[in-house]
């Protein structure tokens, strides 16, 4: 018996028998290739599951941070009122004390005769020399003025007219 198979046939014979013998070893691989996975592979899957703990810590941190410095301001802050309340009382007592002072060299100014009394205002600063002489009754005043000499007399005299001007401002700018 002979039997005649053309060359394509065989061809095709071969082909399938080696895509059979291929299948199996194929299929072998795939699942340990799937199992076998590359270090770089492995770090990307750590870093996908810690990537939300991480996040999480990170913002505990950040959050105790700033509640470690928002407590550092609320101690400054504290410290400044303290501070300001110290400096306040300061300035009270000194207020009370320079009115207190003002009333009695004013009224020891007031006692004194205007020839004792000139020279001792013209060696005081001029705006304190000033006040006192405006508290003065006018006529001791105009005696005061006219023994002391013509120039300090007329800055005093310019520093009282300031000081009633309407257009003056109380407050400093």
């Amino acid at each position: 018996m002979t039997v005649t198979v053309s060359k394509g046939l065989i061809r095709r014979l071969l082909a399938l028998s080696a895509i059979v013998m291929l299948v199996p070893q194929v299929s072998a691989q795939e699942p340990a290739a799937v199992s076998a996975t590359s270090p770089e592979s492995e770090i990307q899957q750590f870093c996908t599951n810690i990537a939300d703990a991480a996040r999480d810590q990170r913002y505990l941190l950040q959050k105790q941070e700033l509640e470690k410095l928002q407590l550092d301001v609320d101690q400054r802050i504290s410290v400044l009122e303290s501070r300001k309340a110290e400096y306040e009382d300061w300035l009270a007592r000194r207020n009370d004390f320079l009115v207190r002072a003002e009333a009695g060299l004013v009224d020891i100014f007031k006692t004194m005769k205007a020839d004792a009394a000139a020279p001792q205002l013209e060696e005081m600063n001029l705006e304190v020399a000033a006040a006192i002489i405006m508290k003065l009754p006018a006529r001791q005043s105009g005696l005061v003025l006219s023994e002391m000499e013509p120039q300090k007399a007329g800055m005093i005299a310019t520093i009282i007219s300031s000081a009633s001007d309407p257009n003056t401002s109380k407050e400093p700018s």
